[in-house]
């Protein structure tokens, strides 16, 4: 009869022990409700439940990351691209996770959906593909505002991808293409313009100073000679030719003047 007894009960215990016995990891909380009425969270580490009468629901703490499916979005401008994201979140209030939505993960990701595509729709295609962190911070307020009730916090969301049609893309490029062709001729154009000034200046100090023209004819023949060239082209100064004509007629013999005629006296 004692054994009988006794068998009850270790079997009474085996099935009410772990109604009664409860352990949760650091980063888990549990949500007590007893016959129905909520009576607070309890975690992390070891306590006891009323079995039958209290309900335990486990809530996880740690960082959820959840992909948002690619969402077709027409942008302001009328573009139509896919755009998928990232969204990085946690729960801070167990009690409100479980008491005030059914599923905290699927309502979140519906939210972030919905969000997604209100905001990019609201955006042109250059701001998303240029202004792609202010975009982000954007959902993350949004995100965070409309989760908030349900004791979720929202702390960052990453737009991934942005798929562009095929057509669209061809068009950038060739935009791309037009602007660097514009920039490169812009260069090319102000480069010449600070060549002309530095030739005009050039210009008028050696007009200032000839000498220097001497001393520029003599560095581009040792600049030349450093080339172990055979043949050396020497610039001829205009200035030499005109040195040689006046030479040249200065050379020339001077004619005689013929004497004038002497006058005679007539005899009467």
């Amino acid at each position: 009869m004692n054994l009988i007894v006794v068998g009850i009960i270790i079997v009474g215990l085996l099935i009410i022990g772990p109604m009664t016995i409860k352990i949760l990891a650091e980063y888990e909380r549990g949500v007590i409700f007893r016959l129905g009425r909520l009576i607070g969270g309890k975690g992390p580490g070891f306590f006891l439940l009323i079995p039958f009468v209290d309900r335990m629901v486990k809530v996880d703490l740690r960082v959820v990351t959840m992909d948002v499916p690619p969402q077709d979005v027409i942008t302001k401008d009328n573009v139509t691209v896919r755009v998928d994201a990232v969204v990085y979140f946690r729960v801070v209030d167990p009690e409100a996770s479980v008491v005030k939505v059914l599923d905290y993960i699927r309502a979140t990701s519906m939210i972030s959906q919905t969000t997604l595509r209100n905001v990019l729709g609201q955006s042109e295609l250059d701001e998303l593909l240029s202004q792609r962190e202010k975009l982000n911070q954007v959902l993350q307020r949004i995100i965070d505002e409309q989760t908030d009730p349900w004791g979720v916090k929202v702390s960052i969301v990453e737009i991934k991808q942005i798929e562009l049609p095929e057509s669209m893309k061809r068009s950038m490029a060739a935009q791309a293409e037009a602007e660097r062709e514009r920039r490169a001729k812009i260069i090319h154009a102000d480069g010449e313009y600070q060549a002309s000034e530095r030739l005009a200046q050039a210009g008028a100090i050696i007009a200032r100073e000839p000498v220097t023209l001497q001393l520029r004819y003599l560095q581009t023949m040792v600049e030349m000679a450093s080339e172990k060239s055979t043949t050396i082209v020497f610039p001829f100064p205009m200035e030499f030719m005109s040195m040689f004509s006046k030479l040249k007629e200065a050379s020339k013999p001077v004619p005689e003047t013929p004497a004038p005629p002497q006058k005679t006296e007539k005899t009467k």
